[in-house]
């Protein structure tokens, strides 16, 4: 039997950290600073996903949990993972999902020549049909968070309280089973206009509408906001900060009293983008931060990934790179 340790990460507290193994239970060091008075690990874990859908996530302290287990064979001792155990762990919502079988082609097109080069292989799958559109209004009920092996975010599995119709999203950091998010791209409900006295002003409209996880279309969502699950154009789905831990930041929306057709966004990278005013923008950060700080331990945990190896050309054959170059 596999006996997990946990670990805590600290960017700014002390590297040290102490495991203490027992044949059934595993127990963590809490790494703080030394002003602070010693938490608890769970608080820790708690405390870590409320401060990445913070605003000011990413400036200060940043903690988090990792899972590590007794080297009992070659493929555990390197083995890292981020503590995720919100997640569901029975089967997906069928309807929502079907067989990979036959679209991975191990990166051949429909001639049959590779066009995508070290794929192939790997466990078998289903695909989840993800909604990045959010049209459907109305408020939704999470019902579960899952992992999804085809993303590197965690999705959702959302139940329509007026319809009772089921579909996934990317869930966002910091989302659990029993929230409740909404959507308002088909337009703002009229017991909101009604709340403000039947005139929409974008700061009551902003305190009432911008909370985790809710779809709105961009310009209604204050500057400075964090937001995933970018559109680029009206009437579609959104195509940025769709992956784990990733979001961007709202900087501009025009100049004051003159319509404008364009929100300016900022992404993670320093890239600034243009989308049009009326695409989608989902409320805070793709959800699994920590994706990256993971190791898979073993080189077959790779090959279950669908990743075929990669070999340098300088340590290929002289023969062997000049092939490979022709065809």
């Amino acid at each position: 039997m596999l006996q997990p340790r946990i670990l805590l990460r600290s960017t700014t507290a002390s590297r040290t950290c102490q495991c203490l193994l027992s044949s059934f239970r595993s127990y963590a060091t809490v790494a703080v600073h030394a002003d602070s008075p010693q938490l608890d690990p769970v608080q820790a874990v708690v405390s870590t996903s409320d401060a990445a859908t913070s605003p000011s996530a990413g400036r200060g302290r940043t903690e988090f949990m990792i899972r590590t287990y007794k080297p009992q064979t070659p493929g555990l001792r390197h083995l890292r993972r981020p503590v995720n155990d919100h997640l569901w762990e029975g089967r997906p919502h069928l309807p929502l999902t079907f067989a990979k079988k036959g679209r991975g082609r191990g990166g051949r097109n429909h001639d049959g020549r590779i066009t995508v080069r070290h794929r192939g292989g790997g466990h078998k799958r289903r695909i989840r049909t993800v909604d990045f559109t959010r049209f459907d209004p109305g408020r939704h009920k999470v019902e579960r968070i899952e992992h999804d092996p085809n993303r590197s975010a965690h999705i959702a599995l959302l139940t329509s309280e007026e319809t009772e119709k089921k579909t996934y999203i990317i869930a966002a950091d910091g989302m659990r089973a029993g929230d409740t998010v909404q959507s308002y791209r088909s337009g703002i409900p009229p017991e909101v206009i009604a709340s403000m006295g039947g005139v929409v002003d974008p700061g009551i409209l902003a305190s009432k509408t911008a909370f985790r996880g809710n779809c709105l279309p961009i310009q209604l969502i204050p500057i400075g906001t964090q937001i995933y699950n970018i559109g680029s154009t009206k009437g579609k789905g959104a195509v940025f900060c769709r992956s784990a831990g990733t979001y961007g930041t709202i900087v501009s929306k025009g100049e004051e009293g003159r319509r404008y057709k364009q929100v300016v966004v900022k992404l993670q990278s320093g890239e600034v983008r243009k989308v049009d005013k009326d695409a989608c923008a989902t409320i805070g950060v793709a959800s699994n931060p920590h994706y990256s700080f993971g190791q898979l331990g073993k080189a077959g945990r790779k090959r279950w990934l669908g990743i075929r190896p990669t070999v340098r050309g300088v340590a290929m054959n002289a023969g062997a790179v000049t092939l490979l170059l022709v065809f």
